[in-house]
């Protein structure tokens, strides 16, 4: 089955679906610095990548999904000094991603997915409190599987678990895998590691990415990142949200 884009839908077409079993799978990313090899929208190509792998691997299992236009902003503290990225506050985020999940809740979908590439804590927090929001509105079939927690990081490779994974090996070989044509590949081969743990950063405090030693907005090894390591990672992500979503959508035991 072909892969639903929301936005290309007309009304018709969306009211002929079968919406209580079709999950709205919404790609969550930024518009943040991502080194100097690597597009201000590097999380938006993952969270879609993400978002299509998932809806591919549901249809297998006999799930229907659409896919809602991407939100390419999102709270970015961390990279808010350097040129081009656009940080809004964790609480509009919130928000607006409450407002959808209840809008997707009120036409009857089964669920809300966020596919979610950015990792920034202010962010992370956005989402949990957007669900928080959504709930006590009434919508509470809203998944978002945290990447950064140990069961999920521990398959996304060696840079990913060692937390110096901002626009090195694991995101920049995502993107070669999707849109190579956006990688200044040859600054990227020119670029010497960052081996920086951004996760322990945090919990030391730091909360940008020149504290945490990424004077760049980059940290892990960008020389290292391929299309086919990229091609893998989606597969990966795909996987983990589709997970996510089967888990939510299995029948309880019978009373």
């Amino acid at each position: 089955m072909a892969i639903r884009e929301l936005a290309e839908l007309t009304w018709e077409e969306v009211r002929d679906l079968d919406r209580a079993r079709t999950v709205a799978l919404l790609p969550v990313g930024a518009l943040e610095a991502h080194g100097p090899h690597l597009p201000l929208g590097t999380d938006n190509l993952i969270a879609v990548a993400m978002a299509r792998a998932a809806a591919a691997r549901l249809a297998a299992h006999g799930t229907n999904a659409v896919i809602l236009p991407a939100l390419a902003y999102s709270a970015a503290p961390f990279g808010a000094a350097f040129a081009g990225t656009l940080s809004a506050t964790a609480a509009t985020i919130a928000a607006l991603i409450a407002d959808l999940a209840v809008e997707v809740a009120r036409h009857d979908f089964a669920a809300l997915a966020i596919a979610n590439a950015h990792l920034d804590p202010a962010h992370l927090k956005s989402l949990a409190d957007a669900q928080r929001l959504a709930a006590a509105r009434g919508a509470t079939r809203f998944i978002c599987p945290d990447l950064t927690r140990r069961e999920h990081a521990a398959r996304l490779g060696e840079e990913f678990r060692s937390g110096a994974c901002h626009a090195g090996r694991y995101e920049g070989s995502v993107v070669l895998a999707t849109r190579p044509d956006l990688v200044r590949s040859a600054i990227a081969r020119s670029l010497p590691p960052v081996p920086v743990s951004l996760s322990q950063a945090i919990r030391d405090g730091r909360t940008t990415f020149a504290e945490a030693g990424g004077a760049r907005a980059y940290f892990g090894t960008p020389a290292e990142a391929t299309a086919e390591e990229g091609a893998r990672t989606i597969e990966v992500l795909g996987e983990i949200l589709s997970e996510a979503v089967l888990a939510t959508l299995a029948p309880g035991p019978a009373s």
